[in-house]
């Protein structure tokens, strides 16, 4: 899909909620079991800062992943993320739910996924945004390409993004120029 910058930065600038998909995307898709069987996922400090960004400059943040874990429940109660649904590939109800709730056109969500299950919301979200380390169905269904991978810094990448096209980067990053 190719899409000018300029029709990039109007798609971001509509963007009052933005759904993160966890595996691949706030992580770089390894899974580490411990002793215990129990899951360990690494998630990157910059992405959590970008997405504490969104919601100073009022964008709602969300979670919507195939997988349940208690990690992912700890990881979104730290970022303040409050919705968070786990658990089944079928993404596109609790999607539909959060717009229904938040009173949201689909035109108005960012969504960044990396395979194929992230089909169903890549191909209906005003903006959507893939990992050059995600899958290329995925990719091709996405708006924005990040340089960053994912896990590494794509999620910080694809925030900063949304807020300059919405006009408050400078804004929210005030607080650190002091």
């Amino acid at each position: 899909m190719s899409i000018k910058s300029e029709d990039l930065a109007a798609r971001a600038a509509k963007v009052r909620l933005f759904i993160f998909d966890v595996d691949g995307v706030l992580t770089d898709g390894s899974l580490t079991y411990g002793a215990d069987g129990e899951t360990v996922k690494t998630f990157n400090v910059h992405d959590g800062l970008g997405i504490k960004l969104l919601q100073e400059a009022g964008i709602k943040t969300a979670i919507i992943s195939a997988r349940r874990t208690p990690i992912v429940l700890a990881r979104a109660k730290d970022l303040g993320i409050e919705y968070v649904h786990q658990g089944g590939h079928d993404k596109l109800t609790p999607f539909k739910a959060l717009l229904n709730e938040l009173g949201l056109g689909e035109e108005q969500v960012a969504f960044i996924g990396d395979d194929v299950v992230d089909l169903p919301l890549l191909r209906r979200v005003g903006f959507a945004v893939s990992v050059p380390n995600g899958r290329k169905e995925a990719q091709q269904h996405a708006h924005y390409i990040t340089e960053a991978a994912g896990g590494r810094g794509a999620v910080r990448e694809a925030c900063e993004f949304v807020l300059h096209a919405t006009g408050n980067y400078e804004r929210v990053m005030a607080q650190f120029l002091v």
